[in-house]
């Protein structure tokens, strides 16, 4: 659930978690307004191939605009203004924790590929004379069982830019590969309580204990196997080209294990930042950061030259998707505020769909909208369900990002990454094998939980 765990996974911020005590503008000229600009920037976004418009400038329309209408609405109707701006600057505070996290993540990973490391892995892996097939089981399964320990966004960024260094023209490999880190991704960081942002707020809000989590595993790793047996399918079969006579093995810069180290060190800093002090996850990688241009100072003084370029690094991040992230978090907050998202919590009745059938929906609904506010705002509700059902949600809105490109944290991170060849349509291409992972997790989640009830249930 960190999704923007960050996206965003162990960013860890409560995104949309405060009550908010505002009137309820659904059914006004606002709310159809607001959700009108919605649905058009959310279709350019859809089609950014299509149109050749960048996905930030229709995420920063909607998100910008959203809420200068509703200051607009609340000022003509002579209403208390100062709601708005106390939200406002709740959101604009969580928000540049998740830029912030995101941003010391990017130059993590920028400083790693300056210093040669992914060039060093890709010449390990290709080297070894893996078929594309191997390539690509090797990077999804790195990326379920790092995604827990790290999240879900810095796994698949750093998954994402192995893979365009192994190979970065040959489509039939690289998008069933990218979706396949997407899903893996996502759907392990589903089985930790601070794998993903909608884990950390079920398991904050003790509904679930940490082991129980743990139970989820089975229903993460069957429907992503699944998912990724299929996508194997549509990977060609020969290996990537390699002539060692012509390819010299790359050798990593100077200081390139102490920066590893330190990019470690700062995922620890994030968790025990978050988890133990209370503070925001990206306090943690801020000091993170601070050790990296210690350490590039340090490098400096020995070699007598800039041997590691911080703000170089920085310079090559990608700014692109952080604005993006800015206006589709902004847009999400808003609807949120005006009230839409709120009737989500009526459907959770017995005599309209019930817990089951609304927690699989959620599923869908987090991948269109995002997973956090959706999340926040059945936490708010309360419904009445047990701890089964308060991980089947956790396990649908974990996962349920993965169905479309920009559903997830891990998604918009690789998008960045693989520009141009993994897109929404070519994600589109290959949903139905998400989707058949998404329903055999949940047919293993009816099977454990409901039918064999193996798990632990101490509430």
């Amino acid at each position: 659930m960190f999704r923007y765990f960050i996206i965003l996974t162990f960013s860890s911020i409560y995104l949309f978690a405060n009550e908010l005590e505002n009137l309820n503008l659904t059914y006004s000229w606002l709310g159809f307004t607001v959700l009108f600009i919605f649905i058009i920037g959310y279709y350019f976004i859809a089609n950014e191939e299509k149109y050749k418009l960048d996905k930030a400038i229709p995420a920063l329309v909607i998100g910008v605009s959203s809420f200068l209408l509703i200051s607009v609405y609340y000022y003509i109707n002579d209403l208390d203004i100062n709601l708005v701006h106390n939200e406002l600057e709740k959101v604009i505070l969580e928000i540049a924790e998740i830029l912030f996290f995101l941003f010391v993540a990017m130059t993590y990973i920028e400083v790693l590929i300056y210093l040669k490391v992914f060039d060093s892995l890709k010449y390990k892996l290709i080297s070894k004379e893996y078929s594309y097939k191997k390539l690509f089981y090797l990077t999804g399964l790195i990326a379920f069982f790092l995604s827990p320990i790290a999240d879900n966004l810095t796994t698949a960024l750093i998954l994402a830019t192995v893979l365009v260094t192994i190979e970065n023209k040959n489509k039939q490999f690289l998008v069933p590969s990218a979706i396949n880190i997407v899903v893996a991704a996502n759907a392990g960081g589903v089985w930790s309580p601070f794998g993903d942002i909608t884990t950390l707020m079920t398991w904050t809000a003790e509904k679930a204990n940490f082991i129980d989590f743990l139970f989820l595993f089975p229903a993460s790793i069957s429907g992503y196997l699944l998912t990724a047996f299929l996508l194997s399918r549509f990977v060609p079969s020969d290996k990537p080209s390699f002539d060692s006579s012509k390819q010299l093995k790359p050798k990593m810069k100077v200081g390139a294990k102490g920066a590893i180290l330190l990019g470690l060190i700062t995922l620890l800093s994030a968790v025990i930042s978050h988890q133990i002090l209370g503070f925001p996850a990206m306090w943690g990688m801020m000091f993170g950061l601070t050790l990296l241009k210690i350490y590039s100072y340090i490098l400096s003084r020995k070699y007598a030259f800039d041997q590691l370029n911080i703000l170089q690094a920085m310079s090559k991040v990608e700014i692109n998707t952080l604005l993006f992230f800015f206006g589709i978090l902004s847009a999400v907050a808003a609807l949120y505020f005006i009230g839409w998202l709120t009737l989500l919590s009526s459907v959770y009745k017995p005599d309209i769909l019930g817990p089951t059938l609304s927690n699989i929906l959620v599923g869908f609904l987090s991948a269109i909208v995002d997973n956090v506010p959706v999340m926040s705002a059945v936490l708010k509700a309360n419904p009445s369900m047990d701890t089964s059902q308060w991980l089947l949600i956790t396990l649908t809105a974990g996962i349920g990002g993965s169905l479309i490109s920009f559903g997830s944290a891990a998604g918009i991170g690789v998008m960045g990454k693989v520009k141009g060849i993994y897109t929404f349509n070519s994600h589109m291409k290959y949903a139905w094998t998400i989707i058949l992972g998404y329903a055999a997790s949940i047919a293993i989640w009816y099977l454990q939980f409901a039918f064999l009830n193996i798990h632990i249930n101490i509430n």
